[in-house]
Order: C-alpha cells, then structure tokens, then sequence
C-alpha cells in the first residue's frame, strides 16, 4: 500500500515538473531590467524617498567678513577673511577643510599638469598662487588658538586645538590672503582690457570653505577646471577698497552709497528702481570725467556690500564702466534692480545697450515661473569671461551682441535658481545646474519677444550628431573626466533635452511643472543628490521613471521607436509598433484619416514591459490613411524613416 501511494507521488511530480519546464520554454524573456530602480533611493532620516529633506536633514553655514584691496598698478588683491563655521553636523570635527582656488594658477597645481599641451578653456594663467598668512583658527570662542594647517594644491585642512562640538558649535577661522589677478582666470575671472582701464572680473577670489555632507563626508576634490563649485550657504559682509576712480558692482547689497556714490548717481538709481526702461547711472559721455563721476578725487574708496544666505559673492571693478538700470518687478509685488557695467565701445543697442533688458526679462519670466528671484541685484558685468554665473552677478563676454548676447546673459542669471538657489554639486553633477539651466532657457527665449531670438533645444532630431557619436558619453559622467568635446553634451543638452522630453512628452507640463516647482522649493538652499531629484518628480508627478533615468541620465543608448505595419482587425486596425533602440519610451501617435480628420494617441511605455514588439488596436470606423510617431518631433530619434506609415510618406 505503501509503495503504491510513492509511486503515485513520484508520477504527480515528476508531471508538475513536466509542465513547469514546458511553461519556462513557452516564456518570453522580459525587459524588467529596464525598469529596475537606478541609485539607492531608499529614505534615510537626512533626505526622505519622497524627494524632500528628512526631518533629520542638516547642513553647515559658513558666514564670512571680508576685507580686501585691489592694487591696480600690480594686479593684486590683498585681504584678510574671519569665517565663523557653523557646525549644525551630528559629529565633533577636528579639523575643516577649505578651498584657496587661486593655487590652481601655478605650474604644479594638478589642474596645469592635467591641461593638455595645446590647452583648452581652463588652461588659465600661472601667477603664482595665494599667500596665506596670520591664520587662527578657535574651535569655541574661549578654545586655544591653533594656527596649524596643511595646503595641498588647491585646498587647506584647518586644525583646531579642540573639536567643534557637533549640532550647535561655532568655530573662528581669520586670515590673510594675497595674490596676482590672473588675466586669464579659466573663462571664470581675470581681467579685460578696454580703451578706457581694466575691468577686473573677481570670483574665488579668497579662501572658502568646502562642504561636508550626509553622503560624502568632507566634499574635497581637487579644483582642475571644468568641475565647477560645491558651496554652504551664509551671511556674507565685505568690504572692497580700490582706486577712487573705480566703480564696483557686486553680489547682494550696496550699504554705504553716500560714501561712493555721487547724489546725482544716487538719484539715477532711485529713478532706475522705479522703471522699466533702462535708466543711465553712468552714461558714455561721463566715463573717466572723474569729477562728474566719483566723489573723491584721490586716493581709494572702499565699497561695502552684504549678501544673506548665499553660496558665494563676486565683484567687478574698473573706472571704464558705463552703468545702466532698470525695475524687476517679481510675482509677489516686490521688485529689485536689473544693472548692466560694460565699456563704452561695446554700448550700441545691438550690443551690451540692451543688456539691462535681457537681465530684467530673464529674471522675471524664471521668478514668475519657477520660484521668485530673492536676491536685491542682478548685474551683468561685459567681462573677459565667455560666461559665468555668481549670486547676483553674472559676468558675459563683452564681445557678444545681439541673439549671442541674450543667449549667455539668459543662460548664466538662469544659474540663480541652478545651482545658487538649489544648491546641488556642481564638481560631480554638473547635469543639476547646466542641464537644468538648459532647460529652463528654452521657455525663457520662447518668451522674450516672442521668440526674438528663437532657441532649438526642443528640435532633438536635428541634434543627432550629439547623440550618436561613437565617442558618446554618459550625462553622468564627471566634467573632469569627460572629454571636452562631449562636455556640452553631457551637462547641457542631453540633460536639457531630457527634461523637455519628461514635460512634453512623458509627463505633460502639468505634472511636470507641479513635481520641478515643488523640487526647487523644497531643496532651496540645501543640497539635493540626484537621488533626492528623481524621487521629488517620481512623487510629485506620480509616475515610475526609472527606465528614462537609466535610459537617458545613466545609459548612452539610443531611442528608435517604429511602426512596422499596419493591417485591419475586426472592423479596426492592428499598429505593430516595436521598439528598436536601446531603452524605452511611450509611444506618440498621430492618426490621420481618409475625411481630413486627425487624432493623436498615446501609448504608455509599459507596454515594452515583456518585449519590444507591441500590438496596437486601433479602434476606429474611419478610413485610416496614415500614422507618424512623434509629430513633434521632440524625442531624437535615431531612424526618423520607419517612424511613418505608410513608409512611403517619409521625408529627410
């Protein structure tokens, strides 16, 4: 009996293992890989799943007190700094560290000796570096001095006698600093000479502290070139002393204009803040007519300024200055001052006359449409810089005009929401602030004018060459590791396209712009991660995009999305769409029938779930006479000839 019940048991096994292995045969293999999750985006106390900051998120604050002098006859810049660190941490640090950038203006700095020999944009000049000198540093206002420090090429470790007590401590750091303006400044700074002086554009332009945070620890790469900026937000108090015949424009708030200014310039100001055209604070006709222009007529002036809570501050200086400005008026009915400082020679209407007018144009449309602009200035300094962006101020080559000049002056005040507002990590992620940036100008020069000076980001197929190239990199690439040749690829278009893509052709503008609007709210100066992106659009849109971000922000693949044929099914019609590129993504009809009429459908990308060919029914009692992918033309498609069907209605 009992063998006869084994028997039995061992036929039924071996029957259900029979069907299970003609079941795996009949299975086809699936594409979950691609939708798997990308990164770790578990929540944690500092940085919640929900793309938010944690109810335990902490940052360090790092407020500054300046005092320097620029020396005209020998190009130097001579300061002394307090910083007084805040250490919100959980942790008792024994030491900082900080940054003295001007160190990369050296021959053995590592970013002269990773420059290749024909140079590039970051090449820079070699002056020899900062001078520190004096340094104390106290952990606690009754802590022991400690003037021990170590430079390493670009940075310094500040060791303290005792540690920083963790959550609430506040430490005192004070120096001196000196060094030789560079000419050169790796397109970020230096100095531009016009027919009336020199125009000194000045950033990282004394010692800063580096970030520690709740991923990395202490954020301490090298500064070599392209990796831009990773800062704490503070208070910042400084003072610039220059010849009496400079004018200084800089981040934040003048605060003694009575000592600098002229009445008839305070005036002109009081005027610009109340217009929206540009008013003259200094016209062509007064540059150098010192005693029209400058209160003293020797010595120095020192120009005092305060900025709060910012990443960084900056200043230009120079006695050739025509100075314009104009009313910003923001959502919220407040208003601040659009000003532009340039050289006469470059002041036609063509050129930096209309500066003012760009500034204040830009500053509106992302104030109305992402997040008010919470600073009191925007200047746009003509500079021997191509472009770049600080709080406030952004410095533009004085040889761009017309739609080029829009286009840097839009892209670098676009920068105050990436990364100066959303303090994200430029040195590692450039894709946060560029590729953000990118996008944002898109709608900004859709605005200005009406398209006065039209932008082709959204045009992706015509863009193909930076798509497709054998020598491709990934937007998540670090800027100095990625080749130069792809760096505008993988910080600023890709990334831009790919949110053009996530708002008018994944998401829709309304969900999109709730998730990005929330995003920039909630991480306002704090430090999001990609992570804590991709959860705040994931959550606030409500929709799972881990096959875009592998696809687009983590791969180098390529979209090819098609129609193979069309056939009739049951009084409808059968699309057979197949995914022939290297990752996913939802699929835009256009139908157009017989009688004139058109519809547009949408089919969602997880019909790519299980394979890479999709049976579509269409359900229609109309004559179809054909069907395109993308009439828009937004995603770049690689193979734009089996897009349409019939095949024969594509055109190149």
């Amino acid at each position: 009996m009992i063998s006869q019940k084994i028997k039995i048991f061992v036929l039924l096994f071996g029957f259900v293992l029979s069907i299970f292995s003609l079941s795996a045969q009949d299975v086809v293999p699936n594409n979950q890989n691609d939708f798997n999750p990308v990164l770790n985006r578990q929540s944690s106390p500092n940085r919640a799943s929900l793309g938010i900051p944690g109810n335990q998120y902490w940052q360090n604050q790092a407020d500054y007190t300046i005092e320097a002098t620029l020396e005209e006859e020998k190009n130097t810049i001579t300061g002394t700094l307090t910083l007084r660190y805040h250490n919100h941490s959980p942790y008792d640090l024994k030491y900082i560290w900080m940054y003295v950038e001007q160190n990369r203006f050296t021959e053995t700095s590592r970013g002269t000796l990773t420059t290749p020999i024909n140079g590039n944009r970051y090449s820079g000049d070699l002056t020899g570096g900062c001078k520190i000198s004096n340094l104390v540093a106290k952990a606690t206002k009754r802590s022991k001095p400690s003037s021990k420090h170590i430079i390493t090429d670009t940075r310094m470790q500040v060791f303290f006698e005792e540690a920083i007590p963790a959550r609430k401590g506040i430490a005192t750091v004070s120096m001196d600093f000196t060094y030789t303006i560079p000419e050169a400044g790796m397109d970020r700074m230096g100095r531009l000479e016009t027919e009336n002086g020199t125009v000194y554009s000045m950033a990282q332009w004394y010692p800063r502290v580096a970030v520690l945070d709740d991923i990395k620890g202490w954020n301490i790469a090298p500064y070599l070139g392209a990796g831009e900026f990773y800062l704490d937000y503070g208070d910042y108090d400084y003072k610039i002393t220059v010849p009496y015949d400079h004018v200084v424009v800089g981040s934040g708030a003048l605060v003694n204009s009575k000592e600098v200014l002229t009445a008839t310039e305070i005036n002109r100001l009081e005027k610009a803040s109340k217009s929206d055209e540009s008013v003259y604070i200094i016209n062509p006709d007064e540059v150098n007519q010192i005693s029209k222009t400058r209160p003293r007529q020797r010595g120095t002036l020192t120009w005092h300024f305060k900025m709060e809570n910012t990443r960084d501050v900056a200043f230009a200086s120079s006695k050739a200055f025509v100075w314009d400005a104009a009313r910003i008026n923001l959502p919220s009915g407040k208003a601040c001052l659009a000003q532009s400082v340039y050289p006469k020679e470059v002041g036609s209407q063509s050129a930096w006359g209309r500066s003012t007018a760009y500034t204040k144009a830009s500053v509106e449309h992302y104030s109305s449409k992402w997040f008010e602009y919470p600073y009191p200035n925007a200047v746009n300094v003509a500079s021997n810089v191509g472009g770049m962006e600080y709080p406030g101020v952004s410095f533009c080559s004085a040889q761009s005009e017309g739609a080029r000049l829009w286009g840097v002056t839009d892209h670098e005040f676009g920068h105050n929401w990436f990364p100066m507002i959303v303090g994200s990590n430029e040195r590692l992620y450039p894709w946060m602030d560029e590729g953000f940036n990118t996008f944002i100008n898109y709608y900004s020069s859709k605005a200005f004018n009406d398209g006065e000076y039209p932008n082709h980001l959204i045009q992706g197929r015509k863009r193909l060459h930076a798509y497709v190239s054998k020598n491709r990199e990934g937007i998540d690439t670090y800027p100095d590791i990625v080749s130069t040749r792809n760096l505008g690829n993988t910080a600023y278009g890709k990334p831009g396209l790919g949110m053009i893509m996530l708002r008018e052709y994944i998401l829709g503008p309304e969900r999109f712009d709730f998730a990005f609007r929330s995003y920039i709210k909630d991480w306002a100066y704090k430090h999001p991660q990609p992570s804590d992106f991709f959860n705040a659009i994931e959550n606030g849109a409500g929709e799972d995009l881990n096959w875009f971000w592998k696809g687009w922000f983590y791969g180098t693949g390529n979209i090819d999305l098609a129609i193979s044929y069309v056939q009739p099914y049951e009084g409808n019609y059968v699309v057979v769409l197949e995914n022939k590129g290297d990752f996913p993504m939802p699929v835009h009809l256009r139908v157009t029938y017989e009688d004139g009429t058109i519809e547009e459908k949408k089919v969602p990308v997880e019909i790519w779930q299980r394979g890479d060919r999709w049976n579509y029914v269409l359900k229609t009692d109309k004559t179809l006479k054909s069907i395109e992918i993308d009439p828009h033309k937004i995603i770049p498609d690689i193979n734009s000839s089996n897009d349409k069907w019939p095949s024969d209605l594509y055109e190149e």
